[in-house]
């Protein structure tokens, strides 16, 4: 074998061994930074966060490796968080959401800050049955592809948020439907309400007449079937994944 065929081999063979070593080495970052779900992870520290806390959530729950959960969060069992969702308990906090609760494609739940340098923001709280929350969502709830719930809110049990609607400093109560796009800020729902597409509801006045669910309502069945399919996508994603 010639000199410069000699070189050029070792050259390919040299070549060879550091693409392996290269591409063995980036394995192992991948493997190591994939340790666990990078979705759901802790807050960081912060003048309105003075403690680390990582998510709490139900082993009979199923949250998307496309969505984000972070912070002082707890999830209830049989809940399904889908792609692109985001519940961030990483400024107010504490967030809960309840059991069989759904929460869809591109949702938002955040709340502003509920603590500054070791005080208590208590403007930004809203309290359920003795303890005090920055969001709250209750058991059995519908919240539908890109609605947003801001705390300090609260969502009672069994209600349906309609695509792209939004609740800010806002309690809503039972049985409540929120049609697509209506707005909820600053005012309390009763329960047993629905609030028409589209709606701005910023009054005490607007809030108390809004009409009420009866029979002849149209949705009045909706949550209802919303809720049987995602109790099922939770069920089925959670067994293909074990």
């Amino acid at each position: 074998m010639r000199k410069k065929e000699k070189i050029l081999l070792c050259m390919v063979v040299v070549t060879a061994l550091l693409s392996i070593l290269i591409l063995s080495g980036f394995s192992d970052t991948n493997a190591g930074a994939s340790e666990g779900p990078q979705n759901i992870r802790p807050n960081v520290i912060a003048s309105f966060n003075a403690e680390v806390d990582t998510p709490e959530i139900s082993p009979e729950s199923f949250i998307d490796p496309q969505s984000a959960v972070i912070g002082n969060v707890h999830i209830g069992k049989g809940v399904y968080v889908a792609p692109f969702a985001s519940v961030r308990g990483d400024e107010g906090q504490r967030i809960w959401v309840g059991d069989e609760t759904n929460i869809q494609d591109g949702v938002i739940l955040h709340a502003l800050e509920t603590e500054e340098n070791g005080e208590v923001v208590e403007k930004n709280l809203m309290e359920v049955n003795g303890n005090k929350y920055a969001v709250y969502i209750g058991d059995h709830v519908s919240l539908a592809h890109q609605c947003q719930v801001h705390g300090p809110a609260v969502v009672g049990n069994h209600t349906f948020v309609g695509m792209q609607a939004f609740v800010f400093k806002a309690r809503v109560g039972d049985n409540v439907v929120i049609e697509p796009a209506a707005k909820i800020i600053g005012v309390s729902i009763p329960d047993g309400r629905y609030v028409p597409a589209g709606e701005i509801i910023k009054t005490q006045d607007a809030a108390d007449n809004l009409p009420e669910i009866t029979d002849s309502y149209v949705f009045k069945d909706l949550n209802a079937g919303v809720l049987h399919v995602n109790e099922q996508l939770a069920e089925g994603y959670l067994k293909d994944s074990e």
